[in-house]
């Protein structure tokens, strides 16, 4: 994380590559919104290559959310996006980076891992009734479920037209990354997004997600 850069937006930095600089363009509107909501974000460009890497990932430190890009000889940037169409691929990008502001929101609101206000877990999946394992597991899947609906929230609200490109495309992303347990397995909420009208009205992107995302525990079935 040795690259620290400040975004303006429709600026270009020199030392970003161009598939950066798109990256960083297509995203810049929630990151605006982002920091216009007082959410405490950092922008990253890892400058040295980084295969394997998740594209594009977020860190907490020192109160801070940390937006880290890691594109740089990594082929992951272009798996996550293959079969999109070029004209399409910003949508992608900016919904990936709605996902990872909704991390940032949990963070920042010290709401990471815990569950709404309210909500009872059944006695046989509380909090040290699960093997270790499952329950990082659990808890992880959790937050991704919470980041995908605000995703979906935001380009509901700001790109109606792509939203079930969206909705689509995160669906299969998620069917590819293992089984009904796994960390990313966020069918359960996606599967409560089916046409958007949930994502109606004036509330913020965050307060729509919560209610799905309330909603979603009940039907989160791994362990």
């Amino acid at each position: 994380m040795s690259l620290l850069i400040v975004v303006r937006p429709a600026v270009a930095t020199a030392n970003l590559t161009a598939l950066e600089t798109r990256w960083l363009q297509a995203g810049q509107p929630v990151i605006a919104f982002a920091r216009a909501q007082g959410l405490p974000l950092d922008i990253i460009v890892q400058p040295q290559e980084a295969p394997g890497a998740v594209p594009l990932a977020l860190g907490f430190e020192a109160g801070r959310c940390k937006l880290v890009l890691s594109l740089r000889g990594n082929a992951q940037a272009e798996a996550v996006l293959r079969g999109v169409p070029p004209a399409r691929q910003g949508a992608m990008v900016e919904a990936m980076t709605a996902h990872e502001i909704g991390h940032c929101r949990r963070y920042a609101q010290g709401d990471w891992h815990a569950l709404p206000r309210g909500f009872v877990e059944p006695p046989s999946m509380q909090r040290g009734k699960l093997k270790r394992l499952a329950q990082e597991l659990r808890d992880t899947r959790r937050e991704e479920g919470y980041a995908d609906l605000v995703a979906l929230a935001w380009m509901h609200g700001r790109h109606p037209e792509h939203y079930q490109e969206v909705l689509a495309w995160m669906r299969g992303v998620r069917a590819s990354g293992g089984g009904v347990g796994g960390s990313h397995a966020t069918q359960a909420w996606l599967a409560l997004a089916e046409n958007g009208a949930e994502f109606d009205g004036a509330a913020s992107p965050f307060e729509q997600a919560q209610v799905l995302w309330q909603m979603g525990l009940s039907g989160d079935k791994g362990p």
